[in-house]
């Protein structure tokens, strides 16, 4: 089932997130959903907060980037109650863009590499180390579990000019080819 995401304004977005427990109501098919809802919209990652729910869950797949980039190929993840536990020194910049805040894309610098903890969909924990786009992206959907949007990380300047674009999606004046709320 596709559900409506959550744009800029709404006050799920600026919560940081709740852990689930493994007897959460309902949970693969929500983990099913949010699949679902993320390629309709043309997204590559979704957190549980971008569609109104504050717990501790994102989903990734990086499949559609694989004409340009074939090790993205097979990038489909699910992590539940993760924890970032390390990050490079080192950062790059790259433009980011979000579903919950249509229509923008900026520059954001962060990290090259991260160690991260994290249970997948049968509760098993897995430590790892991603880098690059892979670890751009967990990072920005951890970012939703905290309470934080990419415009955060925007240069002050930027940030400051994005914002009538900010407050226009706030208000409900935005077009988009999916479902928001």
């Amino acid at each position: 089932m596709i559900l409506p995401i959550y744009t800029y304004g709404q006050s799920v977005l600026r919560k940081v997130a709740e852990p689930i427990e493994k007897d959460y109501p309902k949970l693969n098919e929500l983990i099913d959903n949010m699949y679902e809802t993320m390629k309709h919209a043309e997204g590559v990652g979704l957190a549980a907060p971008q569609v109104g729910l504050p717990i501790r869950l994102f989903v990734i797949d990086l499949e559609p980037l694989k004409g340009d980039n074939p090790e993205l190929a097979d990038f489909k993840l699910a992590m539940i109650n993760p924890e970032i536990l390390e990050e490079s020194i080192e950062e790059v910049e790259f433009d980011e863009g979000c579903l919950s805040v249509p229509g923008i894309s900026e520059t954001v610098s962060r990290p090259e590499e991260i160690k991260i903890r994290y249970l997948d969909t049968d509760f098993n924990e897995h430590v790892e180390v991603f880098n690059g786009f892979k670890a751009r992206v967990i990072q920005h959907e951890y970012d939703h579990l905290e309470g934080h949007l990419f415009t955060d990380r925007v240069k002050p300047l930027r940030r400051q000019l994005l914002k009538s674009k900010l407050t226009n999606i706030a208000r409900g004046k935005t077009a988009t080819k999916y479902k928001i709320k």
